[in-house]
């Protein structure tokens, strides 16, 4: 029950936004009773709360799940990038896009939402560092991966407002190019592409 109505809350999130969310439509949509709701989260808070901690474990996990199912190809790169655009662009970052500009003036929901998205960033980065076989020890790697997530995270916010998949897909063409071109890798990776 208490995974239905966390559903529910990320579902409500994306559908209605913040404000039009509310515990009463929460508990509707996961087709409990409000008494129920109200013994697993006795306050908007508690159920908020709850729904931040599942949704920054939802995100992380798909983001996991998607990277260990991507094949090894020379075009790799741009897989990985459409990867992390479809992340970005997922319900779940539309529900966690919601909590993030509520909590921008609710102290009580920023002191929930700013430590998990801390972990959140950093198992984003660390997994996009894996997926490109980055080598972080030299200069600017770490810093072409956060610009990477960085152009991403921005084009997935630009996809709440307009829908422009042509003009992603170039962006996000060309700046494989410049990864290929400019990203430090790994010493195995480097053998790999020049066996290809």
């Amino acid at each position: 029950m208490r995974q239905r109505l966390l559903e529910a809350t990320l579902q409500c999130l994306v559908e209605h936004g913040w404000s039009g969310t509310s515990t009463t439509l929460v508990s509707q949509r996961a087709g409990v009773s409000r008494g129920a709701q109200l013994h697993h989260f006795p306050t908007k808070a508690d159920l908020v709360v709850a729904a931040v901690e599942h949704i920054a474990t939802v995100r992380r996990e798909e983001l996991a799940q998607a990277a260990a199912a991507l094949p090894r190809d020379q075009r790799r790169t741009r897989e990985v990038l459409e990867l992390l655009g479809e992340h970005f662009t997922a319900d779940v970052f539309a529900a966690a896009l919601e909590l993030w500009v509520a909590a921008r003036t609710d102290p009580q929901l920023l002191a929930a939402v700013e430590p998990l998205e801390r972990v959140t960033g950093r198992e984003t980065h660390r997994l996009t560092v894996e997926m490109l076989d980055v080598d972080e020890s030299r200069p600017g790697a770490r810093e072409l991966v956060q610009a990477t997530l960085d152009l991403i995270r921005g084009l997935g916010l630009a996809s709440t407002i307009s829908d422009d998949q042509a003009r992603r897909a170039r962006v996000l063409d060309r700046w494989a190019e410049v990864l290929d071109h400019e990203l430090p890798r790994r010493e195995h990776h480097r053998q790999e592409r020049g066996t290809r």
